[in-house]
């Protein structure tokens, strides 16, 4: 029987095919709304489709800060999380899983299969550089996995069949959701926290000062250049001295606080924690207590759980085979799996229940 082969070499360097094509355009930096959002999915969904404009809505509403801790804070989970390689008879293949430990890409792929859910897809690259490898996201806007084109140039009619080529499946990896992302869901309400935000701002900025006026004789051209002088200087001034005929006073302020604004920032954030999280985790300070955030914490871990799964099928069924085929790991039937994390709480409640009948083991225990 002909003995496995083993990875002992420096692998051969090797260059991206698609990456290095991409035409970098400049995005609109200007202020997007609902319309926007609509002929954007307008756009994906036609008879020759194109992403490039929900792609670039789905960064721009990226850069809010909830939204990115809160998926910083469920996809950690699945990256910092330990696995291994195990063999057929369930037992965990010590040298498979230190090979697969040391490929420094791993993290990156872990990244860009969990990202796949929320922007629908991932297009990834593998390359070789000195030694080095590489895993490379393929511009989401340049992908339309519906019809599986490559466009360099999204302003362009021009394509690739990236299915078609010859490094598909072995330095070209797809994962795709077969949905359009679940950032859509959340596209209309961090759009509306912006708008309640900007809005809020203006508030604080004309009104959060009462704006002053001063009553004098525009006539005078003298009198005139005084009133702006004192006006102008009024901000470092402790006292200024007006003349008899003339009237300075405080205009009366608005009378709201912006609560408006604040209640409908709160009710974004809110949708947008339940829909990543499952619900709102230590943000609601006026009604949590510690039960609802154990509740709370539960689901997020099973949500966690389901990413870990998602992420062993598409390591089993594509990365591994794809890392065997270009030869980054030797050849191995164990399969890849997240290592079970045991709950210390409930096993030391049950120490504690069994010590009056049973003796535990110290080494148990420890």
């Amino acid at each position: 029987m002909a003995k496995k082969k083993e990875i002992t070499e420096t692998p051969k360097a090797t260059s991206p095919t698609l990456a290095p094509k991409v035409i970098k355009k400049q995005i609109s930096q200007t202020r997007r709304d609902i319309a926007d959002w609509k002929r954007a999915l307008l756009y994906a969904s036609a008879s020759e489709p194109k992403n490039y404009l929900l792609q670039d809505i789905y960064n721009d509403i990226a850069t809010d800060a909830l939204l990115t801790s809160q998926l910083n804070n469920r996809k950690e989970q699945t990256i910092s999380a330990t696995f291994e390689m195990v063999g057929e008879n369930g037992i965990v293949d010590e040298k498979a899983t230190q090979q697969m430990r040391s490929l420094s890409v791993l993290q990156d792929i872990f990244s860009m299969i969990l990202d796949s859910e929320w922007y629908g897809y991932s297009l990834v690259e593998l390359s070789t550089n000195e030694g080095m490898y590489r895993a490379e996201l393929i511009n989401r806007r340049n992908v339309v996995p519906d019809s599986g084109r490559f466009y360099a140039d999204t302003s362009l009619n021009n394509y690739i069949e990236y299915r078609d080529v010859k490094e598909f499946g072995k330095y070209i990896l797809e994962f795709n959701s077969n949905h359009i992302g679940l950032l859509n869901k959340t596209v209309p309400h961090i759009l509306f926290k912006k708008f309640a935000q900007s809005c809020w701002s203006e508030l604080c900025e004309i009104f959060g000062i009462p704006p002053r006026y001063i009553k004098t004789d525009t006539r005078d051209e003298q009198m005139l250049t005084r009133a702006e002088s004192m006006m102008n200087e009024i901000g470092a001034a402790a006292f200024f001295i007006i003349d008899s005929t003339e009237v300075f006073e405080f205009a009366e302020g608005v009378n709201t606080n912006g609560d408006v604004y604040s209640n409908l920032i709160n009710l974004c954030n809110n949708e947008t924690s339940m829909l990543i999280s499952g619900a709102i985790i230590g943000q609601d300070t006026k009604n949590g207590n510690e039960s609802k955030e154990k509740i709370s914490i539960e689901l997020l871990n099973r949500l966690v759980d389901s990413d870990k799964r998602m992420v062993e099928v598409y390591m089993n069924s594509i990365v591994i085979p794809a890392f065997y085929r270009i030869g980054w790991i030797s050849p191995t039937s164990a399969k890849f799996r997240f290592s079970s994390v045991e709950d210390t709480d409930k096993l030391w409640t049950i120490v504690k229940e069994i010590l009056p009948h049973k003796n535990v083991d110290n080494d148990f225990i420890l």
